[in-house]
């Protein structure tokens, strides 16, 4: 998953999980076993003279059999605290959603008044041409042809406005799929 939310709460189910299984080893006795070898001497300079060997072996078995079940709360303090990290995994996958949904809703908007702010545009074009026509025919004044001009300018200035929006809203699409960053892994 290329999202760090979402990866972050996936470890912290795997987590969760590996802890319920360290919990219920808790429950089962454990042994250890010891061993050692090596020379023995009554004095350190004849440590290595008598060539005397000794060895020792020894175990023991801890077996929680009264524990006032401390052993069998944590196993169930093991489970609530999976169910907790499974709620977290939800959350951050329903966010993910969400959040990627909004930004293919906004891509579309933005794209649609990028759309419509260049045929504004476009159409404010034409104005200008024929209030050009009209003015070279002495039909229009220089008021017309200055307030075409006005209203072509302002009409672009909103397209490249909206043409923002539109690229800012590509890039929140990527942000909310996770782009932008390399797995370690």
């Amino acid at each position: 998953m290329q999202r760090p939310d979402v990866a972050q709460a996936e470890q912290l189910l795997i987590a969760a999980n590996a802890n319920i299984g360290a919990a219920r080893a808790a429950r089962f006795p454990r042994i250890a076993l010891t061993g050692s070898a090596g020379v023995a001497s009554n004095s350190l300079s004849g440590l290595f003279d008598d060539g005397r060997f000794a060895w020792s072996f020894g175990g023991s078995l801890l077996a929680p059999i009264f524990d006032a079940g401390r052993t069998a709360a944590g196993v169930d303090s093991a489970f609530v605290k999976r169910d907790i990290a499974i709620a977290q995994y939800d959350k951050a996958v329903q966010s993910a959603f969400r959040e990627v949904a909004d930004a293919l809703v906004a891509r579309r908007t933005h794209a649609e008044q990028a759309a419509a702010q260049l045929a504004q545009a476009q159409a404010e074009a034409a104005r200008l041409k024929l209030s050009t026509l009209r003015y070279d025919n002495g039909v229009a004044s220089q008021l017309d042809l200055l307030d075409a001009q006005r209203a072509l300018f302002t009409a672009q200035q909103a397209h490249i406005t909206a043409q923002l929006q539109r690229q800012l809203a590509h890039i929140g699409v990527y942000k909310a799929l996770g782009g932008g960053w390399a797995d370690p892994r």
